[in-house]
């Protein structure tokens, strides 16, 4: 009886191998895009702003987000990112690396930390300097929770401040 030793595959042709590349990618996008199916966005809501002691020049506050989760699975996060633009200028940023869940059908308040610097203070300064109104102020709200999900959970926000009544306060 002759033994036969196995010998090594053959590497595949450099088209071939490009094109099981191709279709394991198509085959991962493909069931993403179906996992994603059917979920309605993550809606994400300023609920307050809270001092934090900053460094120098730069102010530093805790941002409260509620998170409410519209779908029938938790959202489970792993770390926050946040940017605030006001009048279409940058003005805030913060990370952390806090973790935890939205129930489903359910809602959560998460904290953030944010950085506005002294030049987007000056920015926004001579923005309304050069006469932009304290009326109607639009902001925008970007943010990202990290997690399972490739790419994470990407929400935003956007709105109007009227910063001539709180200057005021409130009557």
């Amino acid at each position: 009886m002759k033994l036969l030793h196995a010998l090594p595959p053959a590497p595949l042709p450099p088209r071939r191998r490009i094109l099981a590349v191709a279709g394991a990618l198509g085959t991962t996008l493909v069931v993403g895009g179906c996992a994603a199916f059917g979920h309605d966005q993550l809606r994400v809501h300023v609920a307050g702003f809270a001092p934090l002691t900053g460094e120098g020049l730069e102010l530093r506050f805790a941002v409260r987000l509620r998170l409410q989760n519209p779908n029938d699975a938790p959202v489970v996060y792993d770390g926050v990112s946040l940017e605030l633009e006001v009048n279409g200028q940058p003005l805030a940023s913060g990370v952390s690396d806090r973790s935890g869940s939205v129930p489903r059908y359910g809602e959560a308040v998460l904290s953030v930390p944010v950085t506005v610097s002294a030049f987007s203070v000056v920015r926004q300064a001579l923005g309304l300097a050069a006469g932009e109104t304290l009326d109607e102020v639009p902001y925008l709200l970007r943010g990202k929770l990290a997690g399972p999900v490739p790419g994470g959970v990407r929400f935003s926000e956007r709105g109007s401040l009227n910063l001539a009544r709180l200057g005021r306060g409130r009557r």
